[in-house]
């Protein structure tokens, strides 16, 4: 496995209507690196965000969607996502905030 650094883990956050509801139970949604696990996960998002601490990390590996162009059929990449759910005394994370 490659040598992953905590701020390679989370790749961007995931703004959908379902991660959004979400966000009242604590619980955020991340694109991650396709070979992070969820010790990797927590340690980058308790390093990256100042004052918050996960209580539990759920992930999910995605496949690539079929695409065709023409006649010229491919898939898109696979992605993996991860649910962090945060201590009820942890702070918010403040990247959520103005959305």
């Amino acid at each position: 496995m490659a040598n992953i650094k905590y701020y390679d883990v989370i790749l961007k956050p995931v703004v959908t209507e379902k991660s959004m509801a979400a966000m009242a139970e604590k619980k955020y949604t991340f694109l991650v690196h396709p070979e992070a696990n969820k010790s990797m996960i927590k340690e980058a998002v308790e390093k990256m965000f100042e004052g918050t601490k996960v209580a539990s990390v759920n992930t999910m590996n995605l496949d690539g969607k079929n695409k065709r162009r023409g006649m010229v059929v491919g898939k898109t990449a696979k992605t993996k996502k991860a649910i962090v759910t945060l201590t009820a005394d942890s702070k918010d994370i403040e990247i959520f905030a103005g959305l």
